[in-house]
């Protein structure tokens, strides 16, 4: 996780203060979207300090309307943001942030606040969002270790017990694909990329490093 100022010249940072339309209460509404895919994680409001703490610092910072006070994200919880880039819209009074996130972003545990789907049964998962929303999950369990968790007992159990599933789980694959045994190898190729996101996890490897290095290979 490399932390980076967004603009490092005072005269650059104040310069894009003054293009920047606060309303009234001296507000602009900030849309954080994960830079790896765009997913839309928060909206939060800054003001001119938070968002120059921002720029200067690479990290997200907020004005608290009910506590009328800038904070942080991530200071209490862990889950901060790391700025990549951020934009202006068109007419000046809204800001697009796009970060690396760290952990979740919503303060309910999940990954974005925006994990309610309308006219979507409840439970509904998003194909294009299972792997990193597993990894997350995975990370809370290793960051919490809960009693009765499968997860907490491979962690435990060290990074080399985990390689060990890994490569069991990979033979189980290999033998279903053998055997023509389509449903075997569902359930077996499930079980073997659980098992690579917990050792990913273990060794501190994000799905986006991954997702890059696929990238790379497309050229």
């Amino acid at each position: 996780m490399k932390l980076q100022p967004v603009l490092n010249d005072n005269k650059q940072i104040e310069d894009f203060l003054g293009t920047v339309k606060f309303d009234s209460a001296g507000l602009v509404p900030a849309v954080v979207q994960d830079a790896a895919n765009n997913e839309v994680l928060m909206v939060a409001w800054m003001n001119q300090e938070s968002l120059k703490r921002s720029l200067e610092s690479g990290q997200t910072w907020f004005f608290s309307r009910s506590r009328q006070s800038l904070w942080l994200k991530g200071e209490t919880s862990g889950s901060y943001q790391l700025i990549r880039e951020v934009r202006l819209d068109c007419d000046g009074d809204t800001l697009l942030v796009k970060v690396e996130q760290v952990g979740v972003a919503c303060h309910l545990g999940t990954r974005s606040c925006f994990s309610r789907v309308v006219g979507n049964p409840a439970g509904t998962v998003d194909p294009a969002r299972i792997i990193t929303d597993l990894y997350t999950l995975i990370r809370e369990r290793r960051e919490n270790l809960p009693e009765g968790s499968y997860t907490t007992t491979l962690f435990q159990r060290g990074r080399g017990r985990i390689a060990q599933k890994v490569g069991e789980e990979a033979v189980e694959v290999v033998v279903a694909a053998m055997q023509d045994n389509h449903p075997e190898l569902v359930e077996e190729t499930a079980d073997l990329i659980y098992h690579l996101l917990v050792l990913l996890v273990e060794c501190g490897v994000t799905p986006e490093e991954i997702r890059a290095k696929l990238a790379e290979r497309r050229r």
